[in-house]
């Protein structure tokens, strides 16, 4: 007889996960009670990404001109549009998985899945009728919600989360962003293309305060958002809000996590905005999953899901994979996908291991950031001879022809040696150019193989030979 394997969650994690133990030869069943794609394809990657592609053209219409390019007339955002094709988009998406679920066999379930204790689940389908899903091994793929705050409850109208934010009707005239991480960062980027007046205000000392966002890419973003008009305030939290006529009056004190603040640092700051944006990070599905906790699970402090590097929880065949393993892990979907795999394999009798060392990381804000590996301060504390090189990209002739010269490319590498430590990009097509950068550190590569591969002139990936050029003159001539 197949293995049964129950898999609950349909996003970047569940349906590679599915399709995986489909073809090493197991009997699967997916339950998703929404769309299938998870929040990467309906509420994150894929309907912010064609939010931003609008927007950018939007920028490059604008300025047309020094293009050599006339245009006459007014040029907006239309919004009815463009949510009209991210839909589409999304619908194109969502068929293009389930017929990959369907050609693999997978009995995929539109309901509600609930644990019925050891080896069997249920999943309660839109009619009300409950199909039984007995299984041998479970995958739990549930994923995340956006996180709220008491003093900033979601209302969907005047303050929103990610979620309501991919689905305006209109452009606010101004938003505050709570929270300058990647999404809040990417947000502040798109409304500001939009029309919006955005501010975000970030706890933190620097716009992206992510361990594996190197320094120097946050300050050429926070160069940019000073370009495009986007005031960023840090070291800074947002208290709460009061209605002020048709405008929302907030309140901006210390963040809990500065420290020695001065007198003006604790005195709070005020200011009116028609919308406010909250983008502090999400929380686990995990409390809306009936019967999990008869599974016997382990969570962690802030109730995510623990798992080893082979996917298992502390349950008997039970795995977790995806954002519901939280910050801990890297939550992203290529990540989540990658999870799946390894815990479809090791279902299945396999033994493989996830390994986080060579995880790219993509920013979509203007100009986009990508990373890999070891920024250069983790490279030093962790004991390694560092050298740093940096190549802007206004010395690229593409980056000159296309007018995106803003930004740079960081190697960090092993001195003696040149092996590649980590790759800072920020600037054009950075999340496209990581894959270089990537494939370098997965392989060993150093400088020397990077500097002595021939790169495509005139492209944006001449900034990865010439950065490691330099690597190599500087350790040639000091």
């Amino acid at each position: 007889m197949p293995v049964k394997i129950a898999i609950l969650g349909a996003g970047p994690g569940g349906y590679v996960a599915a399709v995986r133990a489909a073809q090493l030869g197991a009997d699967v069943t997916v339950i998703e009670e929404d769309n299938v794609g998870g929040t990467c394809l309906n509420w994150g990657c894929i309907p912010s990404k064609v939010m931003i592609t609008t927007a950018e053209l939007l920028e490059k219409i604008k300025s047309a001109e020094s293009y050599g390019i006339s245009v006459e007339g007014t040029v907006r955002p239309n919004m009815e549009l463009l949510m009209a094709r991210k839909n589409k988009v999304i619908q194109s998406q969502r068929k293009g998985i389930l017929d990959l679920l369907k050609h693999h066999n997978i009995r995929y379930l539109d309901g509600r899945g609930a644990i019925k204790g050891k080896g069997m689940a249920t999943a309660r389908l839109i009619s009300g009728e409950e199909q039984p899903v007995p299984w041998d091994k479970l995958i739990l793929a549930t994923g995340t919600k956006p996180f709220n705050l008491p003093s900033l409850p979601f209302d969907g109208q005047k303050v929103l989360s990610s979620d309501h934010a991919l689905s305006l009707k209109q452009v606010p005239e101004s938003i505050l962003i709570v929270g300058g991480g990647v999404i809040g960062c990417e947000f502040a980027f798109l409304l500001s293309a939009l029309g919006s007046k955005v501010t975000i205000v970030e706890a933190l000392s620097r716009m992206l305060p992510l361990p594996s966002v190197d320094e120097d890419c946050s300050k050429v973003l926070q160069r940019e958002m000073k370009k495009r008009k986007i005031q960023f305030i840090v070291d800074r939290t947002v208290e709460g809000f009061e209605q002020a006529g048709d405008k929302l009056r907030v309140t901006i004190g210390p963040s809990p996590f500065l420290e020695n603040p001065t007198e003006k640092d604790k005195t709070p700051v005020t200011q009116e905005v028609e919308k406010i944006l909250v983008c502090i990070g999400r929380k686990p599905n995990t409390t809306t999953i009936e019967g999990f906790d008869t599974l016997g699970v382990r969570l962690d402090a802030k109730g995510w899901v623990a798992a080893n590097e082979h996917m298992e929880t502390s349950a008997p065949d039970v795995y977790a994979i995806g954002d519901l393993l939280g910050p801990a892990k890297v939550m992203l979907a290529h990540v989540a996908s990658t999870e799946g795999l390894v815990a479809a394999e090791n279902a299945m009798a396999g033994n493989c291991r996830m390994d986080y060392n060579t995880v790219p990381g993509a920013i979509f804000t203007s100009p986009e950031v990508a990373n890999v590996g070891l920024t250069e301060a983790q490279a030093k504390t962790q004991g390694y001879p560092t050298r740093a090189d940096s190549v802007l990209f206004r010395t690229l002739g593409k980056a000159q022809v296309i007018g995106e010269f803003a930004g740079q490319a960081k190697i960090v590498s092993e001195v003696g040696s040149g092996k590649v430590l980590g790759v800072h990009i920020i600037g054009p097509h950075a999340t496209d150019l990581i894959a270089e950068g990537t494939l370098a550190i997965q392989t060993g590569a150093t400088v020397q193989d990077l500097a002595g591969t021939i790169h495509a002139h005139p492209t944006l990936a001449e900034i990865m030979m010439e950065t490691s050029l330099k690597a190599m003159d500087r350790s040639l001539h000091g």
